[in-house]
């Protein structure tokens, strides 16, 4: 089957619920974008909020405090928002590299691999009784006479042992305390569904990332479970073959990809988008498939987007950037993506000022 990129982009538009914007739950849109980037709060939200039509500040906090998401350490070691059921997927991926296990992690943190359990164990026990702070959590676990030597290295830079226990599953992101972070136990999240074993975890999120972002090349799928969770290529190759004849191949524009035969019949089907959005900086409509995909991010404009700008995409092209300050919103608009649809970008400001909660006025530049 031979199919547009203009049609391939707007099925993905409708599946991550950009166009038509969605009516789910918090849960649901984090849940059908795998997971969202954290390290930016507000953005994070953003990214939630504006893909439902009706929507409240402060509702992805809320989703994290009654365990409907937790937020951990995943792809490219960043944190990010996951659903508590879909975690252990993600984590089983990125648990594959056993990255704890080089040499120079050996003999930087002086644990062996079966060191790692034990410490878990430590962390588990330091983490029974309400959450700890980084610093806290670091003196528990100097205070053992075995992990004693981990005191200077957990005092200067804690964060490669926080991320390893987070992969393991042992804690996540608890609330915040003031403007200091915490860690919670994970497994008293009742949603919690474990780390399940590579061989069941590969398939699944093979599937789920070609459900939102497909059709997908085997470089995008690459660059989300490979470069996001250094899963080695021919672990790829083997999950793709597992999925068997659920696959199918489409050819885009002289491009072959990849999507789930049973969503053939609706891609075919599919009208090219106009949709105008506004979507914040790390937003996964340009981080799920990557960056590098001049097909959604122009090569030029690439070092922006990846460094965190604020992108306007038309029928899912990054076209500009956004910023904001006090009461207006300034499109700056790429000359090479040819007229700006005025009107649509003005209606667009708008939908995210109601977001936002506060009126904003809506700027075009061409740069």
């Amino acid at each position: 089957m031979s199919i547009s990129w203009s049609q391939a982009l707007a099925w993905r538009l409708r599946r991550q619920l950009l166009d038509p914007i969605g009516v789910e739950a918090v849960e649901d849109v984090v849940r059908r974008l795998g997971a969202v980037q954290a390290q930016a709060g507000t953005a994070a939200e953003l990214s939630v909020r504006t893909r439902r039509r009706s929507s409240e500040a402060g509702e992805v906090a809320a989703a994290r405090t009654d365990g409907r998401l937790i937020m951990t350490f995943a792809f490219r070691g960043a944190t990010h928002l996951m659903t508590p059921e879909d975690a252990g997927v993600y984590l089983a991926i990125r648990m594959a590299g056993r990255q704890w296990e080089l040499k120079s992690w050996r003999e930087y943190y002086r644990l062996a691999p079966a060191d790692w359990p034990v410490l878990g164990d430590v962390v588990r026990e330091a983490l029974a009784e309400a959450p700890l702070t980084v610093k806290e959590l670091s003196a528990a676990i100097a205070a053992r006479p075995k992990f004693r030597h981990l005191a200077p290295i957990l005092d200067e830079n804690p964060w490669g042992v926080m991320k390893v226990l987070g992969w393991h599953g042992e804690m996540s992101f608890g609330p915040m305390r003031g403007r200091t972070a915490t860690f919670q136990r994970l497994d008293r999240n009742p949603r919690w569904a474990g780390i399940p074993p590579l061989d069941e975890a590969g398939p699944r999120a093979v599937e789920a990332y070609l459900r939102t972002y497909g059709p997908s090349t085997l470089d995008n799928i690459s660059y989300w479970l490979g470069a996001g969770l250094s899963a080695p290529r021919k672990r790829l190759a083997s999950w793709l073959a597992e999925l068997g004849d659920r696959l199918a191949e489409v050819d885009v524009e002289g491009t072959p990809a990849m999507v789930l035969r049973e969503d053939l019949d609706e891609l075919a089907a599919k009208r090219p988008s106009t949709a105008v959005r506004l979507l914040p900086a790390y937003d996964q409509w340009v981080f799920g498939p990557g960056t590098a995909d001049s097909r959604i991010v122009p090569p030029d404009r690439r070092q922006a987007v990846t460094r965190g700008a604020n992108v306007a995409i038309v029928a899912g092209v990054v076209c500009g950037t956004w910023s904001e300050d006090d009461d207006e919103m300034a499109v700056e608009w790429f000359p090479e993506a040819g007229p700006p649809p005025s009107e649509a970008i003005d209606e667009e400001v708008g939908r995210l000022a109601t977001i936002l909660g506060r009126p904003l006025r809506s700027t075009l530049r061409r740069r």
